[in-house]
């Protein structure tokens, strides 16, 4: 498969999919369901350029620390955690980057996640703020919170139906802004679900990530995952 990658026969997408695959990770399993990379970083230009490097996400780096200014915070953590049973090692995240909450997050307004959802929160839906209401939102709680490590899933390369609220839940309205929370606000410069989906996954076979996804994979997959090249890296996880 790598070979066949290399030579490009198999795109990206079909290539995450069977590292995937390979690491046991199925959509059967919520706890290990495929984990796919947030690959941009510009959710608010009004016309999406790939051929500019500076719109996409630094892909060598763990989602926790893209945002340089969070890198520090997550050294200290790692470095100043001490457990006094000695049973826990250190760890730069508390989270992980695919979880079932995390999952059911995503996929809120598709059954069967909604009702997955409804149980997880003891019969009914969490409060709206917590929602996915947002791409640029979230994109930027992820910058500004070293603790949030969301990557993405696959459906956001393939998949329109789970932007749109389709069935109509009734998933609140936002404190301060008293917005109602329906269909996923997209970046600016997606024209509708399906232009996001099409950019999106255009994007993701760019020549730019093309030559940078094993940074990300080296994380997820690879080497990185842990020992030493893992502290380094700060990807160590609880």
């Amino acid at each position: 498969v790598f070979q066949k990658w290399v030579n490009r026969e198999i795109s990206n997408f079909d290539y995450l999919i069977q590292l995937n695959t390979m690491a046991g990770r199925t959509y059967n399993d919520l706890a290990q369901y495929p984990v796919f990379p947030w690959i941009l970083r510009d959710y608010t230009s009004e016309e999406l350029d790939l051929n500019n490097p500076a719109v996409f996400r630094d892909l060598s780096k763990p989602i926790g620390v893209v945002n340089e200014k969070n890198a520090k915070t997550v050294k200290e953590k790692y470095e100043n955690f001490e457990d006094p049973l000695g049973m826990i090692d250190k760890f730069h995240y508390g989270t992980h980057y695919s979880n079932a909450a995390g999952v059911m997050h995503y996929l809120i307004r598709v059954e069967p996640f909604t009702t997955l959802h409804i149980q997880l929160q003891s019969g009914r839906f969490d409060c709206a703020d917590r929602q996915f209401h947002s791409i640029p939102a979230t994109w930027q709680a992820l910058m500004d919170n070293p603790n949030d490590v969301k990557e993405l899933i696959p459906e956001f390369f393939y998949f329109p139906e789970f932007l749109e609220n389709q069935n109509g839940f009734n998933l609140g309205q936002l404190q301060m802004s008293k917005e109602v929370v329906n269909d996923v606000v997209l970046p600016k410069w997606a024209h509708s679900p399906e232009d996001f989906i099409y950019k999106h996954r255009k994007a993701l076979e760019s020549e730019y990530v093309s030559a940078h996804l094993h940074e990300w994979i080296d994380l997820i997959f690879g080497y990185k995952q842990r020992g030493p090249a893992a502290v380094e890296a700060l990807n160590v996880f609880y």
